[in-house]
């Protein structure tokens, strides 16, 4: 089971990747967070099926926090080959995305991204606050 989310900003990705930290219940397989222009893409996979009760509350969380996304075929394609076990860097540099997470749940990876995303243009865009 897996959940495909599109969020706004860097705190709303930062809380999940929290969330997901704090929720043992969830067999959390991987997270993948891209950056794009405009906001993040999210994937999250679970390992096992989980409860109704706890797909749902899930689901209702992720809900406040983003919407469902559907990807274009270039980003379904480096979605998979992440998932497939290729290196974030060559799948990167083939399917031109910025890959900023890919493994268990990260707040460091996601924070150190926005740090020197931001260093480098001189200011902080909205999607990075």
């Amino acid at each position: 089971m897996y959940y495909l989310y599109f969020l706004a900003n860097a705190s709303l990705t930062l809380r999940i990747a929290d969330h997901l930290q704090l929720s043992p219940q969830l067999p959390v397989e991987f997270m993948t967070v891209i950056h794009q222009i405009d906001g993040w893409i999210v994937k999250i996979k679970l390992y096992d099926p989980i409860t109704p009760q706890q797909h749902g509350d899930f689901l209702a969380y992720m809900n406040e926090l983003g919407i469902p996304y559907e990807p274009e075929m270039r980003l379904q394609m480096a979605l998979w080959s992440l998932e497939t076990g290729q290196s974030p860097i060559d799948v990167m540099r083939r399917y031109q995305v910025a890959i900023v997470a890919h493994g268990q749940p990260n707040r460091s990876d996601i924070e150190s991204f926005r740090r020197q995303f931001t260093r480098g243009l001189g200011y902080c865009p909205e999607t990075l606050a």
